[in-house]
């Protein structure tokens, strides 16, 4: 009994963790502006948010018994970690990349002077 129990537990934890990351990916994507994806050459904001929301919903609902309802329990909740994990490490990286750099280089100006004349190249100084 006391074996089932801590079986129980661990497959609890380790559903809760992999609904954790999947939130993460859903909830990091939801706040990207959609510019960002198409700048950083990855699929569309919206094909990444279709993806980690059903990866969200399938790890929600695989939740075991004592808090969730267990219906995709199994090694469907570890396939619906998979765009998350992608997107996790893929994705999210190039798209912060962008959002970072984009503004800063918008926000630089261009200071031109005029060429400073030398004795040496027959000006006045």
């Amino acid at each position: 009994m006391l074996l089932a129990n801590a079986q129980v537990l661990l497959f609890l934890v380790l559903a809760l963790v992999l609904f954790g990351i999947e939130a993460w990916a859903l909830i990091d994507c939801a706040r990207r502006p959609a510019g960002a994806f198409l700048a950083a050459g990855k699929r569309t904001k919206r094909f990444w948010l279709v993806l980690t929301a059903a990866a969200a919903a399938v790890g929600f609902i695989a939740i075991p018994p004592p808090l969730g309802v267990g219906l995709f329990s199994g090694f469907l909740q570890f396939f619906a970690v998979i765009p998350a994990g992608v997107y996790l490490a893929d994705v999210r990286p190039a798209v912060s990349r962008r959002r970072r750099t984009a503004p800063a280089a918008l926000g630089r100006r261009r200071v031109v002077s005029a060429p400073a004349t030398s004795p040496a190249a027959g000006g006045t100084a």
